[in-house]
């Protein structure tokens, strides 16, 4: 049985069990595309009433209250606030006019009153209709579907949303000098409608994302029934975006940008209604979160992003090793350094410890010892290193430029080197009998002891 991935499944997810959080994510977006001062922001929030054009208030004014009364008297459906089972009997309309998308002058020409009447009665009593009967005709019920949306308590699109559709309708591109310029920003409308659709009553979105199908399809067959983009935007702007109760005259500039507004939302219908990566990314974070369960497309959202948190990832593994262990190996060898330092300091002088004070003189990081001088601290590693291995680079240098030296020397120096390797090697206070440590090098060949002098 096939399996409907749904992109948008966190999205949905987050929005019915945390609404406060979704709707922070959603507006905190919308904000960064459009510019919506306190009073604005604060009505898009519902956190103060709507201002509508002309002063008019969505809870004042005589006219509106009359009106208000006689839609009491309407039924379930016409004239009462928007519910699913209000969709479920106008969406009978929409898909009967689905079957209907040739008829020449849709939703422009009238249809007759008798039959219109007839029909809305039968909806608001919740009878079973047989629109293919023939007793109704498309124009009957284009009329009616219009009649139902403008007798709607409030517009589909919402009072307290209607400001920021005027700001989005006002979204322009900006040249090279940064000036705005009179050409659309579609990409910024597109994605600022994404997300204010994501904020709007369900009931309200189910309905327009209904809507904006048909008249996308309608659109499409324009050669046939002479009905563009533009031309629904005409007939449906004044009931699903302009306020109740408000003329012409009250909008006066606004309305050409509100008309354009709603004809680019039928244009671009089929893109409008799913939620920007981003967010579909955040509500999938917000409840797994980690990227460990993400398919392949939600990676490759933020592969840029992604790529920049490895490296701190890395460091932090690197940080994880255990300090303890590190400095009681850095303890030891630093131990190991003094107490052969201080074992070189009191041998006496002789050219063999010139020699080997000066070997510790090339390396800056070693200690130089000294009557006095206090013991400076070795600089310590990240990792840990023998002892043996720390104290052949501190006193014999890099192995290449040793084995380079050894090409070129000669007898002494060779047996110098060996000599010092076998210093390296010798257990401190075992070299000859004149130390009284009762032991002997080691050497190849009989020689004189480089540390005391004495012959071997």
């Amino acid at each position: 049985q096939t399996v409907i991935f749904n992109p948008d499944f966190f999205v949905e997810k987050l929005r019915h069990e945390k609404p406060e959080v979704f709707t922070e994510l959603v507006v905190s977006n919308i904000t960064r595309l459009i510019d919506l001062p306190g009073a604005e922001l604060a009505q898009l929030m519902g956190e103060e009433e709507p201002k509508l054009p002309g002063g008019i208030g969505t809870a004042s004014g005589f006219f509106r209250s009359l009106m208000s009364l006689k839609r009491k008297d309407k039924g379930v459906v016409f004239g009462s606030p928007l519910t699913e089972e209000g969709i479920a009997q106008v969406s009978q309309l929409i898909e009967y006019l689905h079957k209907h998308l040739r008829m020449e002058g849709l939703f422009r020409v009238p249809g007759n009153s008798l039959r219109q009447q007839i029909l809305k009665d039968a909806l608001n009593s919740g009878v079973d209709i047989d629109l293919e009967s023939g007793e109704f005709h498309p124009n009957d019920v284009a009329s009616l579907l219009k009649m139902f949306l403008g007798e709607l308590p409030e517009p589909l699109l919402t009072h307290k949303h209607f400001q920021a559709h005027l700001k989005i309708a006002g979204l322009m591109q900006f040249d090279d000098k940064g000036n705005k310029t009179s050409t659309p920003d579609k990409e910024r409308q597109i994605e600022a409608l994404q997300l204010l659709f994501l904020i709007l009553p369900p009931p309200s979105r189910n309905l327009l994302k209904l809507l904006l199908d048909l008249l996308y399809q309608t659109a499409k067959k324009q050669d046939k029934n002479k009905m563009s983009a533009h031309n629904l935007a005409l007939m449906f702007a004044p009931h699903i975006l302009w306020p109740r109760n408000v003329t012409a005259n009250d909008l006066q500039e606004n309305i050409t940008k509100l008309n354009d507004g709603v004809a680019f939302m039928i244009k671009h219908s089929q893109k409008l209604f799913k939620a920007p990566a981003y967010v579909r990314e955040c509500a999938r974070l917000h409840y797994l979160g980690s990227r460990v369960h993400a398919s392949k497309d939600d990676l490759d959202l933020l592969t840029s992003a992604g790529s920049k948190e490895l490296q701190p990832l890395k460091s932090q593994k690197r940080s994880r090793l255990d300090p303890s262990h590190r400095e009681e190996t850095q303890q030891r060898t630093e131990e190991a350094l003094k107490e052969l330092f201080h074992h070189i300091h009191s041998m006496p002088d002789s050219a063999k410890k010139k020699k080997l004070i000066r070997q510790f003189h090339k390396h800056p990081g070693t200690l130089t010892p000294g009557p006095d001088a206090p013991t400076p601290p070795v600089q310590r590693r990240t990792r840990s290193r023998s002892f043996s291995g720390l104290i052949k680079r501190r006193m014999l240098g890099n192995p290449l430029i040793l084995e380079r030296k050894s090409r070129d020397s000669t007898p002494e120096s060779e047996r110098a080197s060996k000599e010092n390797l076998h210093l390296v090697r010798a257990v401190p206070g075992a070299a000859c009998a004149a130390w009284g440590g009762g032991g002997t090098w080691d050497f190849a060949s009989p020689g004189e002891c480089w540390l005391c002098s004495t012959g071997v």
